[in-house]
């Protein structure tokens, strides 16, 4: 007689593995937005309807009096919202939760309660050892807005003010080129029977697609130049229309930079941009042509270019205006307020519903990628290599 079949697998009897859920309990924020004392920063991190949203999940928000008056956001609008206003900066600072656009300075870390929690850029190619020793001796907590990843492996925040970037340096040079403005009284736009402005955009990431949407939409001719052929062929997809692409060849960008009326410069390195259009090339330009340095912040991609700022934003060389301010997205407070705070506030409500910072942390890979230090112990390998500090990895000290 043949022994019966058991039921139960021999891999089914042997001891398994138990998961245990990790309980995730709604926390209470406290939020504090300082007023932004950068030079020429008029952006705030939250917008009233932001602020509203937070509110109405039971987060409590304080906000610097005239923080939002950059950006035209009237303190009655954040106190309608639902957030806490104060003139008092220290009180503001000494929130558990701080949110800045631009990276605290070192008077305002003096400000700051240990342990606190700060959300803001980091600006990596402008900081110094000094700000990274005075997070340290705080126990601080801190997270770099522009190396947060979404679920798609992009930058939400880098790419948010790129399309801002690229927008406005079209926006500029119209402008530039109008006689208002000391320009050759060219309008950037195709009119019947006019011949359309000519355009060269040196670069074809978010700034160069966005700049080139913005000038083909107003009907400009538009010529863009990247030694990246994969990025040509992106861009001529997200634009959904055929248009001049060509590698940097030099004997090809001085063709195109001879007849343009326009040159974006919008091309990125890894520790500077690379100098792409000589001063040689920049003489061979008509006069009254206009250059826009959108790579100014990393050293600028023409060698002629100079930094200017929001209060004085041309020069001129050899008869060709040159717009250099490192920080355009300033230039349209309000639209890039709008832009940074729809970035946050989802983070926000997923930092309250998972109870806190350190649970988020565990859960959401995106947000520990912008993550460089952890209670005063620096989680980031660019910077510890930039300045030669000690790291230890996130993941080490969060599980």
């Amino acid at each position: 007689m043949s022994k019966s079949l058991s039921p139960f697998t021999k891999a089914q009897l042997l001891p398994q593995e138990e998961t245990l859920e990790i309980l995730k309990q709604k926390g209470e924020l406290f939020i504090g937005i300082p007023k932004e004392t950068h030079f020429q920063e008029k952006r705030v991190c939250l917008t009233p309807d932001a602020v509203s949203a937070l509110t109405a999940n039971g987060h409590r928000v304080m906000v610097e009096s005239d923080a939002g008056k950059g950006a035209n956001f009237k303190d009655k609008d954040y106190s309608e919202a639902g957030a806490e206003v104060t003139k008092d900066t220290a009180k503001v600072f000494s929130c558990p939760i701080l949110l800045k656009v631009e990276p605290p300075s070192l008077d305002e870390i003096k400000l700051i309660n240990p342990q606190t929690i700060l959300i803001s850029a980091l600006q990596l190619k402008t900081q110094h050892k000094n700000y990274f020793k005075a997070l340290a001796e705080k126990r601080i907590t801190a997270l770099a807005f522009e190396f947060i990843k979404d679920e798609d492996g992009a930058y939400p925040a880098v790419r948010s003010l790129s399309e801002i970037a690229g927008t406005a340096s079209v926006l500029v040079a119209s402008e530039l080129l109008s006689n208002v403005n000391g320009g050759n009284g060219l309008m950037l736009g195709n009119i019947s029977g006019v011949p359309p402005t000519e355009i060269v955009i040196l670069g074809a990431g978010t700034v160069g697609e966005f700049a080139a949407r913005s000038a083909i939409g107003l009907g400009a001719n538009v010529k863009v130049f990247d030694n990246s052929i994969t990025k040509l062929r992106c861009l001529q997809s997200n634009l959904n229309t055929t248009i001049y692409t060509s590698t940097m060849q030099p004997k090809n960008v001085l063709k195109a930079l001879k007849r343009c009326d326009v040159a974006i410069g919008a091309v990125r390195g890894k520790n500077r941009s690379p100098i792409v259009v000589t001063k040689t090339m920049v003489d061979h330009m008509k006069p009254g042509a206009v250059v826009i340095d959108v790579s100014i912040d990393m050293g600028g991609c023409f060698e002629t270019s100079e930094v200017t700022t929001h209060d004085h934003p041309t020069f001129e060389y050899n008869g060709v205006i040159h717009y250099c301010v490192p920080n355009i997205p300033a230039r349209y407070s309000r639209s890039a307020s709008v832009s940074i705070s729809n970035i946050f506030t989802p983070y926000l409500l997923e930092i309250g519903e998972n109870g806190g910072i350190e649970n988020t942390l565990r859960f959401d890979k995106g947000l520990r990628n912008g993550l460089y230090f952890y209670h005063g112990i620096l989680t980031n390998k660019s910077v510890a290599d930039w300045f030669g500090l000690d790291f230890s990895d996130a993941n080490l000290l969060i599980f």
